[in-house]
């Protein structure tokens, strides 16, 4: 009886190690999913998250990665870079687009080996801003070699860049090519329809996964905001207009404040986001130098020049291409423009005003007297009120006038007679002499 007891126990126990085994099993074979949101303009912040996000779901083997899109686009340089991070990456990777591609979103989205689109989504768009020959040509050819690439239509993702394509039956000559889903299904362009993640797991095979979201730093999230095409522009602005509110006023206060902060923040952007160097700061920092010992000399010289030239050079540095770079100085020297002479307009009501406005009445009671009548005073007698060692003061009926010795040394008290007037000044000479 106790030997069929013990036999019982252990076909228990045996069958719960089988199914815990069973279980463990079911546990292990869970494929790990990560999910990279793309949902904000396209910046070397989003390329610095996205690099990182790849490195972490490869460090720690990941089977799939989904780029969960929803992007208007954003600046050309950051989309080729994250394509570069893609294409280059062993890791499989699929692109949903959960609401639209657009612009620079094309580029991100066909890099990816799979792309799947929810119900309502759309693609396409893909032109660049300035549509110069120069980027164009440059942009269709990033678009076509990676649709070439990863065995897409490439024809349909230049028409999307291109409005003088034409494709029959797609897209008229003088439109941009943007498809909805059932289109780019109808077309080939795309995977699939997929009304959330999970489907397009699914449908991809994966039946047991989890699913990890990798959320951005918020250093990551900083860099995205300061390098955005419609931030940088307000810093470098920023930057001046505090520069020049410096300059105007007395000591360092806010002017200088604002203004380290606004280029500090342009530049950091650019730097962080690795469209820039160390060098374009040097070469800015040294430009502004210049540009202030011009300030404070007269007229405008070689200082000036180099300083404008310095400037310039490492805004251009400091951006993804000259045609940018452009536009943002154009920008900042717009809005410094205007804030600056809304500045001048409200000056004289507040005590700034006395920093670049003369407070001083030019009337004859304070010591103004116009040329014209200075000529009054020739042949006129009077007496010297100070030494003139050779300039001093004289008094001609009872009026304290600046006077200048024609050569002598002149003494306190002693009379003196106005020889000739050269301009301002009244030249004298000892009475009787």
């Amino acid at each position: 009886m106790k030997k069929l007891y013990l036999c019982s126990v252990a076909f228990v126990v045996a069958v719960l190690v089988a199914v815990s085994g069973l279980f463990t099993g079911f546990a292990q074979e869970k494929e790990k999913v990560y999910v990279i949101n793309v949902k904000s303009e396209i910046t070397p912040g989003l390329f610095s998250y996205i690099k990182s996000s790849l490195n972490k779901a490869e460090e720690e083997g990941a089977s799939l990665v989904l780029l969960d899109i929803d992007t208007y686009g954003g600046r050309i340089d950051s989309a080729v870079n994250i394509s570069d991070i893609i294409l280059e990456s062993d890791m499989k990777t699929v692109a949903y687009i959960n609401k639209k591609a657009i612009s620079a979103g094309v580029l991100v989205s066909i890099s990816c080996d799979k792309i799947y689109m929810a119900p309502s989504a759309t693609i396409g768009s893909a032109e660049t801003i300035p549509a110069t020959e120069k980027n164009m040509s440059y942009w269709k050819k990033q678009l076509k070699t990676v649709a070439e690439q990863k065995g897409r239509n490439p024809e349909l993702v230049m028409a999307m860049a291109d409005k003088d394509i034409e494709i029959e039956g797609v897209v008229e000559k003088g439109k941009l090519l943007n498809l909805t889903t059932e289109e780019a299904l109808k077309l080939n362009f795309v995977d699939g329809k997929a009304s959330s993640r999970g489907d397009v797991y699914r449908s991809l095979g994966i039946e047991s996964f989890s699913e990890n979201v990798l959320e951005s730093t918020p250093i990551e999230d900083f860099i995205n905001v300061i390098s955005s095409s419609y931030v940088a522009p307000l810093l470098l602005a920023l930057g001046f207009i505090g520069l020049v509110v410096e300059i105007i006023t007395p000591g360092f206060g806010i002017g200088g404040l604002l203004s380290i902060i606004g280029f500090s923040l342009f530049f950091m952007g650019s730097i962080m986001g690795g469209n820039a160097h160390l060098l374009s700061v040097v070469l800015f920092i040294a430009g502004i130098a210049m540009l202030i010992a011009e300030a404070a000399a007269p007229g405008f010289g070689v200082f000036g020049t180099l300083g404008i030239a310095g400037v310039v050079l490492s805004i251009v540095m400091a951006s993804s291409s000259l045609t940018l770079a452009l536009v943002y100085m154009l920008v900042a020297l717009v809005l410094t423009v205007a804030v600056v002479a809304l500045i001048f307009k409200k000056l004289p009501k507040r005590k700034l005003a006395k920093t670049l406005l003369l407070d001083t009445n030019l009337s004859k009671e304070s010591g103004f007297i116009p040329a014209k009548e200075m000529l009054e005073y020739i042949d006129r007698e009077g007496r010297a009120v100070s030494f003139l060692r050779p300039s001093g003061k004289i008094e001609i009926d009872n009026e304290i006038l600046d006077a200048v010795s024609d050569g002598e040394f002149i003494q306190k008290d002693e009379l003196v007679k106005v020889v000739r007037v050269e301009g301002s000044k009244i030249i004298v000479r000892k009475k009787g002499e």
